[in-house]
């Protein structure tokens, strides 16, 4: 029998990336919890509902049928639709409707130390560091992150949820998303700010979403000194306590000196504000994860933890599942697979790749319609600033989840794009025919990295490209 003090959620989209480790979070703290997700119905990613099923989530059809005289609450994500037959269901109830933000915060907020990642890009990877960080030290905490992060996975089904640690329900990190203005709900202790890029909303929205996030934290503010936009927010910041970090600036409370990157990881060393340097190993490659690095850092010195411990802790980390993650090498072929999809990501991960010798071959799989009409010279940029004539941009169709939405550009636009500024890039509608562009083009040597957002059978198609390659 159900416990009559635990709500009873249903999830509508339980198998988006936001959702699911939401949902098993709530269920490993003992509330009842079912959802429904139109990927199920097509029977895509069976592996990922079998683990949902696994982890005690009943499963039903999208169609309305769900919505039980018991359900006591419909979470749904930014994205849904009324016109989604659970969402009729659950008002003809008179059921509450909440956002998978809005639950987030509610659970976030109750928490007596409250860490808060949050920026256009990095935030899965330093919260996962900072999770990883904190559990070194044997804090205990409770993580709820956007990505799977590795040192938490053990193997089966359990992995899909591992971007969630049911820790102690008074120590509480959190991804915070600002693309559904979530944000907005949730009353940090501790912030951590990455970086300001154009995504999912204009600079200028972006800057003053972010400042009321700062403003409402009650203790520390962490800012990544090396973005503009962030330094650019210090003066509204005056008589707070702000922890800032970085690579380039001067005066910062952490700074990454000695760099050498390796195309496994980053040695650098730590140079604290108020005395000490420590050498740092990074396991996770690239610039960019020196920063991330550096801003969960700052996390264990907001919580006065030791530093060479949280460094010892630190150097654990193995990263966040697809985020630069080797699939394995084949005929000296090497096959990643990355999540990046907005032009600040796509920039990182080129940028750290092309560190190294090597041709590329970009897979990439564009997440939605309206960003790139929105972004669509930005993303041509991100590629073309990287890439070299000798590489290869292959691009199938761009991801429809349904829903209304208008194709004013499409992939075989922005392929032109490319051409037009000089780089090898070639459209086919399916991934099933660039699989066969990947066999015939590449060769030892070559990294292949299939990339994009929003569509789970992304990695499947990497572990295909690799068993094609053999």
């Amino acid at each position: 029998m159900a416990d009559p003090d635990k709500t009873n959620y249903f999830f509508c989209g339980v198998g988006g990336s936001g959702m699911t480790p939401l949902a098993a979070y709530l269920a490993q703290a003992g509330h009842p919890v079912s959802g429904s997700d139109r990927s199920h119905d097509q029977q895509k990613s069976p592996r990922k509902f079998v683990a949902l099923s696994d982890a005690g989530i009943t499963l039903f059809p999208q169609d309305g049928s769900g919505i039980l005289p018991g359900t006591d609450c419909l979470v749904v994500s930014s994205a849904v639709e009324d016109s989604v037959p659970d969402v009729r269901a659950a008002k003809a109830r008179n059921l509450p409707i909440v956002t998978r933000g809005q639950l987030l915060a509610e659970l976030f907020n109750a928490a007596k130390v409250r860490i808060a990642v949050a920026g256009t890009s990095g935030k899965s990877t330093v919260t996962g560091m900072t999770g990883t960080i904190l559990t070194g030290l044997g804090l205990d905490p409770t993580v709820v992150n956007g990505g799977i992060i590795r040192n938490f996975m053990q193997g089966g089904f359990k992995d899909y949820f591992a971007n969630v640690r049911a820790g102690r329900p008074d120590l509480f990190v959190a991804e915070m998303d600002e693309s559904d203005g979530s944000i907005a709900f949730y009353k940090p202790s501790i912030a951590l700010l990455n970086n300001i890029a154009l995504d999912h909303k204009p600079i200028e929205e972006l800057q003053d979403l972010f400042l009321d996030y700062l403003k409402r934290t009650e203790g520390a503010v962490i800012l990544n000194s090396d973005d503009p936009a962030l330094r650019g927010l210090l003066p509204r910041l005056r008589g707070r306590e702000v922890l800032t970090y970085g690579i380039e600036g001067e005066g910062l409370s952490l700074r990454a000196e000695e760099i050498r990157y390796r195309p496994d990881g980053v040695d650098f060393v730590l140079a604290v504000k108020d005395g000490g340097a420590f050498p740092v190993r990074l396991r996770v490659p690239g610039r960019h994860n020196v920063l991330n690095a550096l801003g969960a850092l700052c996390v264990a010195i907001a919580l006065k933890a030791d530093v060479g411990k949280a460094v010892e802790a630190l150097e654990a980390f193995r990263g966040i599942h697809r985020r630069m993650e080797v699939i394995g090498t084949v005929r000296d072929i090497t096959v990643l697979d990355d999540f990046a999809h907005n032009p600040d990501k796509i920039s990182a991960s080129l940028q750290s790749l092309k560190t190294f010798e090597g041709r590329l071959i970009v897979f990439y799989q564009q997440h939605g319609f309206k960003p790139l009409e929105r972004m669509r010279r930005e993303f041509a940029d991100s590629f073309v600033s990287h890439l070299s004539q000798d590489d290869l941009v292959l691009m199938p169709d761009v991801f429809y989840a349904g829903g209304t939405v208008e194709r004013k550009v499409t992939a075989a636009d922005f392929v032109t794009d490319l051409q037009q500024r000089g780089l090898d890039a070639r459209w086919k509608p399916t991934r099933e025919e660039l699989l066969q562009v990947i066999k015939q083009e590449a060769r030892p040597g070559d990294r292949v990295v299939i990339m994009g957002a929003r569509d789970d059978t992304l990695n499947e198609f990497a572990q295909q490209v690799l068993a094609a390659l053999a």
